[in-house]
């Protein structure tokens, strides 16, 4: 029997053509609970961008674009994100949610949001998508909206329609606040968005129970944070709370804070220090397996260069296939060991080793290291090796030439 989500497809959102432009999908069709009009701004919607048929890998991302819940930076938060995933073989769904500005306030937002996640769970088919692939990434008042996904995803709030898609799961696989907006009770905390989150609402137990620092409990997703310490608009003080939730919650998180940089960079492609963050980003999904999945398998071993063992340095497992997980390993007096969580995936894999140039006596390097692709000057271009089900006990020697 198939399972709930695919018998109701076909119902709930048109033909979808996969072409460069994105389809707009409202994300109640017969209208959405609590609106106020049938304009854009009272009908919540998403702007569906499919990855290319060629390089589709099955993953997906809600995107939330920031603007203090008064307004939405589709372009840069949004539009760009998207685009940006789908180069990376991943489909990217916007999500235009409703504003305080328009008289919106929690937890319409949250119903939003959870309404986004089931949307593209239930409809995970059609999409040709990974239902258990399906992350969330939001900027400042949209990493708080991310946030909330995360944290808060069980809650049933009142005015939830409870149809087919709301009995779907809205906990995201992975989640990435970024530069966000965390506390609702702390002097770091982003008043502006306070006010138009909470509206007449708006109380100190209210704002305590939406300071998502306060609600990240263990089965909070896997979280990637970016934030600079320049942000006077949303201090760092907010990621910093909620990585140090994570910590304290057992949630494997990892977090970028960089010193240059205003509030609302976005991805910031081309910039020599804020542009690398997204590839931080990148590297880490692909190493949650989130592009796809792998099966890994544990190594141990020995590094040794003209018969000398290595010092120190490393070993790095690369798969040849570009989307599985890049594992690697530091080598101490020769030795190396990874366990089958951090080990490679199995299958073929490039080995990349870096040494010492002290190893290696009359060598010289202007940075003190070598690094080989190479197992000898006259051998293949790759080092490459099979990495097989279960343990595997390597013996990696290095030759080379002065």
């Amino acid at each position: 029997m198939k399972p709930l989500w695919v018998l109701f497809t076909a119902l709930l959102i048109p033909s979808l053509s996969f072409t460069a432009e994105p389809t707009k999908v409202l994300l109640w069709p017969d209208g959405a609970p609590g609106a106020n009009g049938t304009e854009d701004k009272d009908q919540p919607f998403v702007d569906v961008w499919s990855a290319p048929k060629e390089t589709a890998n099955g993953a997906a991302f809600v995107v939330c674009p920031g603007g203090g819940y008064g307004g939405l930076a589709a372009d840069h938060e949004g539009l760009q994100v998207a685009k940006w995933f789908n180069g990376l073989g991943v489909s990217a769904f916007v999500l235009h949610y409703r504003l305080g500005t328009n008289g919106y306030h929690y937890p319409i937002q949250l119903i939003d949001v959870q309404r986004a996640i089931r949307h593209v769970r239930a409809n995970a088919e059609k999409y040709g998508i990974d239902p258990t692939r399906i992350g969330i990434i939001g900027f400042s008042a949209g990493g708080h909206l991310t946030s909330m996904a995360e944290t808060l995803f069980d809650e049933k709030p009142a005015g939830m329609t409870n149809d087919a898609i709301d009995q779907v799961s809205a906990r995201p696989d992975v989640a990435a606040p970024i530069y966000p907006v965390i506390s609702m009770i702390d002097d770091f905390g982003h008043k502006g968005s306070r006010k138009n989150l909470l509206g007449p609402n708006d109380n100190d137990e209210l704002a305590k129970h939406v300071s998502t620092n306060l609600q990240v409990t263990p089965k909070t997703p896997p979280t990637f944070i970016f934030q600079t310490d320049e942000d006077t608009v949303v201090p760092a003080e907010n990621a910093v709370s909620f990585y140090l939730a994570c910590r304290k919650n057992g949630v494997p998180a990892e977090m970028h804070i960089y010193k240059p940089g205003p509030h609302g960079v976005g991805l910031q492609l081309g910039d020599p220090v804020l542009g690398t963050w997204p590839g931080h980003l990148r590297d880490w999904l692909r190493n949650q397996g989130f592009f796809k999945p792998a099966k890994r398998a544990g190594v141990s071993g020995k590094v040794s260069v003209n018969g000398v063992d290595v010092s120190w340095g490393a070993v790095v497992f690369q798969p040849l296939d570009s989307a599985l997980p890049v594992a690697s390993g530091r080598v101490m007096h020769g030795k190396f060991k990874l366990d089958a969580i951090a080990g490679p995936p199995i299958g073929k894999v490039n080995v990349i080793v870096t040494y010492s140039a002290a190893d290696v006596p009359g060598l010289k390097s202007n940075t003190g290291i070598v690094r080989t692709e190479r197992q000898s000057p006259t051998g293949p271009e790759h080092w490459q090796i099979d990495i097989h089900e279960g343990e595997n006990s390597l013996t990696l020697p290095i030759t080379t030439a002065l």
